[in-house]
């Protein structure tokens, strides 16, 4: 026990250490900036999270369901789009919009598809800048504050009467620094969490815009003629 004292003893007085709340403070003013971005950042990654779920853009039970029943002429025209107003998911809207084009031509079916489409993906993107926006601030915030507090701190040496000591130079360097670090630990899992929505948006709009094509061709007068023209072909061959 004796020699773990003396080799404590002898390595020299403790390292001061800071508490998290003290690192923040110890930052300056630049910190609450950069502590609003990163409140802003979860704020938006716990709402993305939620509004982006597949129950509540795609449900694949409804979808399967619904070109089920189209396919099988078991929905009119106001059954079907009772059905899509009845569900509360992103793509029942385009199919809604899709159905209030029943029987027309097929680039009016779709362009109604298209144009419903294009305003659930704004949806779906929406908070997407502010996110990518933290991701790239932040970081330059932490390096203001970084500029700031060395002008500072070269500014308290200059003025001291204890010129030439470099524990001086490396205590305000390392405040300094502060700002930085903390605007990485807010930009990286920002820049992160943007480019795992943006992949995810992507793909849902790729799934829409696939059911969405699928429902031109069962909903729009070319389609109904052509499963017209099946259904008879099939019952007179029956028949014969």
């Amino acid at each position: 026990m004796q020699g773990v004292f003396s080799i404590l003893a002898a390595a020299g007085p403790a390292v001061p250490t800071r508490s998290l709340f003290e690192m923040l403070i110890a930052g300056g003013p630049v910190m609450i900036p950069i502590m609003l971005a990163s409140f802003l950042m979860l704020l938006i990654v716990f709402e993305r999270f939620i509004s982006l779920r597949r129950r509540r853009v795609v449900p694949r039970l409804f979808i399967e369901r619904f070109l089920l029943q189209l396919r099988e002429g078991a929905l009119d025209r106001s059954e079907a789009l009772e059905r899509c107003e009845d569900e509360s998911s992103h793509i029942a809207r385009v199919f809604a919009a899709g159905i209030r084009k029943w029987g027309k031509s097929a680039v009016e079916v779709e362009q109604a598809v298209l144009d419903e489409g294009e305003r659930i993906a704004n949806v779906l993107r929406r908070y997407l800048r502010v996110l990518n926006g933290v991701s790239t601030v932040s970081p330059l915030l932490g390096l203001l504050g970084t500029v700031w507090g060395m002008i500072q701190a070269f500014n308290v040496i200059a003025n001291s009467p204890a010129m030439g000591r470099s524990e001086m130079l490396a205590g305000g360097i390392s405040v300094a620094l502060i700002t930085t670090a903390t605007g990485l630990l807010v930009a990286i899992p920002a820049l992160i969490f943007y480019l795992y929505f943006v992949g995810r948006v992507d793909g849902l709009i790729m799934e829409i815009d696939h059911y969405g094509q699928e429902l031109v061709s069962l909903v729009s007068y070319e389609g109904l003629e052509d499963r017209k023209n099946t259904r008879v072909t099939i019952a007179r061959r029956k028949a014969a």
